[in-house]
């Protein structure tokens, strides 16, 4: 038995993800000590920590879940994509198996993503009133809700004023989320390795209110002036805490981020062309 030690982690609710763990676990036996086989959205198992690799079936959104299970860990994941985009899901079940031994031997080095720590404060920000947090591996979005009026957000950083937005909401994302609803509502695409927060408004009331990057070595507040009965903030599209008048929103960077195994026949600008078509053209190839 190799002295490797592999978790296995998948969204057992996809389609064809249960079954192919199951043709695969005599496979991963072979060459690793298998911690444990567990669901996504489910809790840690125990020795997690211990693991040398986390090979996390299903897709973008399985990583994510996986990103956050994993946030005070330093255990690197290896996303085999059976969804549809595979944009951070890299590997397929063959590509996953041909580099499989290089990635839990450390001969290809995890990429470090940066996380957040949301912290949502009731009560005009009292401290002792948290109602929710979460790590975030993407984004975090606040979205005005029924009964869709426009809603009215204080945003602050380390203390200093950046915009009251006033709009649909906004989001606030990693690089490594820059490329989901926050390019989707018209925000800037970063790299994946850099160490800034993009800012984003959705359907702001004002021409001048635009996308801004900031570091992230400092507190974000969003502070809830006006918002609707079901105004929410959503966390990688996947957790969520309903937000009231007074409620405060805080994000810093997480201590530790997400440590992703890179497809090593790809690099980011060439996945960007490949999933998302950028920078194609109808005349032109890259």
């Amino acid at each position: 038995m190799a002295n490797k030690r592999v978790l296995i982690l998948g969204n057992m609710s996809k389609p064809g993800v249960c079954e192919r763990i199951e043709q695969l676990r005599e496979w991963f036996a072979t060459r690793a000590e298998i911690i444990a086989i567990a669901p996504t959205n489910g809790e840690l198992p125990p020795e997690s920590g211990s693991a040398d690799l986390a090979v996390v079936f299903g897709g973008d959104g399985s990583l994510l879940s996986a990103a956050r299970m994993l946030v005070d860990t330093d255990v690197p994941m290896l996303g085999v994509n059976m969804g549809k985009l595979g944009f951070l899901a890299e590997f397929n079940v063959e590509h996953m198996q041909k580099h499989f031994q290089q990635a839990i031997d450390g001969q290809i080095p995890a990429i470090e993503r940066m996380m957040l720590r949301v912290t949502v404060l009731g009560q005009n920000g009292d401290s002792g009133k948290a109602k929710f947090a979460s790590p975030a591996a993407n984004d975090l979005a606040i979205s005005a809700g029924p009964p869709f009026r426009m809603i009215d957000l204080q945003v602050t950083r380390s203390g200093n004023k950046i915009a009251r937005y006033l709009g649909d909401g906004v989001v606030v994302a990693t690089p490594n989320g820059s490329t989901g609803y926050n390019m989707s509502a018209g925000g800037p695409i970063l790299e994946p390795t850099l160490d800034a927060i993009s800012i984003t408004p959705v359907a702001p009331h004002t021409l001048s209110l635009r996308p801004i990057v900031v570091g992230s070595d400092k507190t974000i507040r969003i502070t809830a002036s006006r918002v609707n009965e079901g105004t929410t903030l959503i966390v990688d599209g996947q957790v969520s805490c309903s937000l009231a008048d007074g409620d405060v929103a805080e994000i810093r960077r997480a201590e530790r981020g997400a440590n992703i195994i890179p497809h090593p026949g790809r690099n980011f600008f060439s996945t960007l062309a490949d999933k998302l078509q950028w920078g194609r053209s109808p005349h032109h190839t890259l």
